[in-house]
């Protein structure tokens, strides 16, 4: 499956951009378990009357990763958020300026402040290595809290892939 991306292309070439694309298609597979999963709680509870924190809790680990993880993916393939109004009707040269300086305006800072005000956060609960304060919940908020890391570690991936294909795109003219 060829995924387009901001540039046209397949998001970028490169490591980069198939790691990002791969954990991406991987981890969007975690919307059917969390559907599953979800109807399966509702079952129980309301047919059963049975329930169980830990469940519960595990469809939000489900829901962080699928957007947590599959953020740069989207990003990738040009499945996110714009305002088309400097975008839309343009030429491929003007999109890929507005792309990379976006990219490196943009993008690079966010998730460089997001990695070093996550950093504590994240390390504090590996330390203590914290779990649900639910009684019966899962023990893995550390890695749960993880994944705070992990969205701007994988959006400066590919805003480096998107980086080097829009430079590459903008010298071919």
């Amino acid at each position: 499956m060829e995924v387009k991306g901001p540039t046209g292309s397949d998001g970028g070439g490169g490591v980069a951009a198939r790691i990002v694309r791969w954990l991406g298609l991987g981890v969007s597979w975690l919307t059917l378990a969390m559907v599953l999963l979800t109807f399966g709680i509702v079952v129980l509870r309301y047919g059963f009357n049975q329930g169980w924190i830990w469940l519960q809790e595990s469809v939000t680990y489900l829901h962080a990763m699928v957007f947590m993880i599959a953020a740069a993916w989207a990003y990738q393939a040009d499945d996110h958020v714009r305002v088309d109004i400097f975008y839309r009707g343009k030429s491929e040269r003007y999109q890929n300026w507005v792309n990379l300086l976006g990219t490196l305006i943009f993008l690079v800072p966010l998730s460089v402040f997001m990695l070093l005000i996550g950093w504590d956060y994240v390390t504090a609960s590996w330390a203590t290595m914290e779990s649900s304060r639910e009684a019966g919940g899962l023990p893995l908020v550390f890695i749960l809290k993880s994944l705070i890391l992990v969205l701007p570690a994988l959006l400066l991936l590919q805003s480096w892939s998107t980086a080097r294909t829009c430079v590459e795109a903008l010298r071919e003219g």
